[in-house]
């Protein structure tokens, strides 16, 4: 898991996968605030980006997920949420397995999460062995809009 803020972006981006690069690249060109919501190709199966606007929830009623296949970049456009984070360890109970329809497994709150607070302009990166759970409210429930990018892993070797 990686968190930082677009703002220094340029300054970092050479220490990631040109994969990452470009995901991040597609983040700085585009006026995030004006993108529809929905699903949208920008490589096919490679690369492809969901705009999401929601209100978040407070964590108790939120699952930790993961993925196999993809990568997460969450960057948040307007306000503000905490996503629960931990390593994926051998032992996680596994409450639904999605993985072939969705590319996503849910697991049993891991005992040792930790959260991460994004807020605008900040993106958290999460791999297939970070186990997280995102769209949980810093206090109160409040409006979200959120970009997430889906790298495949096979564009990151």
């Amino acid at each position: 898991m990686i968190a930082g803020h677009l703002a220094h972006w340029n300054t970092e981006k050479h220490l990631y996968a040109p994969g990452i690069q470009k995901a991040m690249a597609w983040l700085q060109a585009n006026d995030l605030a004006a993108l529809p919501t929905g699903r949208q190709e920008l490589d096919g199966d490679k690369l492809y980006v969901m705009v999401n606007e929601y209100t978040s929830e407070p964590k108790a009623k939120r699952r930790a997920e993961a993925h196999r296949k993809y990568v997460d970049v969450q960057y948040i456009v307007k306000g503000k949420e905490i996503i629960g984070y931990a390593h994926l360890e051998d032992g996680y109970e596994v409450l639904e397995d999605k993985l072939a329809e969705k590319d996503a497994i849910f697991y049993k709150i891991p005992a040792d999460e930790s959260d991460i607070i994004l807020t605008e302009g900040m993106f958290g990166i999460f791999f297939p062995w970070d186990v997280h759970r995102p769209n949980c409210a810093v206090g109160e429930p409040g409006p979200i809009r959120k970009v997430v990018l889906k790298i495949s892993m096979d564009s990151l070797k």
